[in-house]
């Protein structure tokens, strides 16, 4: 548990059925269990109640959280704190998605009264600033609490969310405390662009890593610590027992979706790649029961899978794979595309990943065209991945354009970090 400091330096519902395979990728599991090492991991919340609250003694406290929010036996935590009389948790903050966890992607569930707790909810999705500064205070809160499963990708809004929620706390006068859950992904690396301000929205705020590789504790400590005008008054309680090379299905924690489009581990592992097909006229695999793993539309054949294996991307093959989604594009059309099968994960880079499917799936398909509203620039950072690809660009040049931005931010990340390898 620490407190940090200012720093140097001035990112569907029901998940539809007929994917033509609906097995998970290949995965090696490489990755030793945790637990297998005498190591069982907590979460921030598993050592703040350790600690009998200490840090919320005397606080009237709102929480900040989803379905994710949960303990190692799957009870909610805003439940058991509201049964915890050393907790005076009087209000619950939802994102995207929801509290309860009932919406879309780009919804949220409003502001009602827990049926289960009686506890008033409060609706923080697309609100930042003073409006959100005047929610916390309407509230009544002294302290907020952050407890939210990240996927590791900048353009995965929690941790915007996150970072809202603390300039608001700021602008509010309220502590703020961040507990830490695993980077399914690992900590291992950042890969991947980092956001130009210029293109800065919910789903990159500040300039990060497309995969930033941190946890969201540490992740807080950068915000406060580089990017927050006004630092709010932060404290985060670590986790024991992880190391940055855990995959998450070796922690020994339950997986809850994070989102309705999240269902495992193994989509976070992909996601920051292959989301970038929100940015096409691709799907996504959203309506199938492998979103982001599946990729494809109409018109498109073997071609694609051939070319995409003729890349020897690391850790990755792919399989002519043809299905039809339930709900979002191509919604009851049968498509073609492509399957990520991730049999190395150790070896697997999902941002080059992604960038190679873009490349090959715009030099095999002549259907293929980006969104009109070129949203792939709001979710690689800037115009660059675009327009190289457009000039034909191959795989190497479009990864090595962003290598100085990455290493100076892998510079400043270090200082924030917390965990060892």
């Amino acid at each position: 548990m620490s407190l940090s400091r200012r720093g140097l330096l001035a990112a569907g519902g029901a998940i539809g059925a007929l994917a033509t395979a609906s097995s998970g990728p290949a995965i090696a599991q490489s990755a030793q269990s945790a637990q297998s090492h005498g190591r069982v991991v907590r979460t921030g919340f598993d050592r703040l109640a350790a600690d009998g609250y200490a840090q919320l003694s005397g606080q009237r406290v709102g929480v900040v959280t989803n379905p994710t929010g949960i303990t190692r036996d799957v009870r909610h935590i805003v439940d058991v704190m509201h049964g915890d009389e050393r907790v005076n948790l009087v209000a619950v903050f939802g994102p995207e998605h929801g509290f309860r966890g009932t919406a879309q992607a780009g919804g949220s569930e409003g502001r009602y009264d827990d049926p289960a707790t009686g506890l008033p909810v409060y609706d923080t999705y697309l609100k930042s600033g003073q409006p959100l500064a005047d929610i916390f205070t309407a509230s009544g809160v002294q302290t907020i609490v952050f407890d939210i499963q990240d996927a590791g990708a900048r353009f995965y809004t929690y941790i915007w969310t996150l970072y809202d929620c603390m300039v608001a706390a700021a602008l509010a006068g309220k502590r703020f405390v961040v507990l830490d859950r695993p980077n399914p992904m690992t900590g291992r690396a950042a890969l991947g662009p980092v956001l130009d301000k210029a293109f800065a929205t919910f789903v990159g705020r500040e300039p990060i890593a497309q995969a930033h590789g941190m946890t969201v504790t540490e992740l807080a400590r950068l915000f406060n610590g580089e990017f927050l005008a006004t630092p709010v008054e932060l404290e985060t309680v670590r986790m024991s027992g992880w190391r940055r090379s855990d995959f998450f299905d070796t922690t020994g924690l339950p997986w809850v979706p994070p989102s309705p489009n999240m269902p495992t581990p193994d989509t976070a592992l992909v996601y920051a790649g292959t989301c970038l097909f929100e940015g096409t006229n691709l799907s996504e695999g959203r309506g199938t029961t492998r979103p982001f793993e599946l990729l494809g539309a109409e018109g498109i054949d073997r071609a694609w899978a051939e070319a995409a294996n003729g890349e020897g991307l690391p850790g990755v093959r792919f399989r002519e794979a043809y299905f039809a989604p339930t709900f979002s594009k191509f919604q009851g059309r049968t498509i073609g595309g492509v399957q990520l099968h991730v049999h190395d994960r150790e070896s697997y880079d999902p941002v080059r990943t992604g960038i190679a499917l873009l490349v090959t799936a715009k030099r095999s398909w002549s259907g293929f065209a980006w969104r009109p509203d070129n949203w792939i620039d709001k979710l690689t950072g800037s115009t660059k991945v675009r327009t190289l690809i457009d000039a034909g660009a191959g795989t190497d040049e479009v990864v090595g354009a962003w290598q100085a931005e990455l290493a100076a931010f892998r510079t400043v990340r270090k200082r924030y970090l917390q965990y060892q390898r």
